[in-house]
């Protein structure tokens, strides 16, 4: 069984073609600075399609000491 939905990978994708073009910003409302990392354009996308409600897994938190 897929960890992730199909949909959810085309908005991973969306968000890595707006980092190419340099469009895709940080924060929320899009508010923050130029998105220049891959990891958090990744990030954005995951985050992106778990608020449209997709098939994604849960976040992972830090571990308690």
């Amino acid at each position: 069984m897929a960890k992730y939905s199909e949909s959810a990978s085309k908005d991973v994708e969306r968000a890595m073609h707006k980092r190419k073009k340099g469009t895709l910003k940080s924060g929320p409302g899009g508010k923050g600075g130029k998105v220049k990392s891959r990891k958090q354009a990744i990030a954005i996308g995951l985050s992106e399609a778990r608020a449209k409600g997709k098939k994604v897994p849960k976040k992972k938190s830090a571990k308690k000491k």
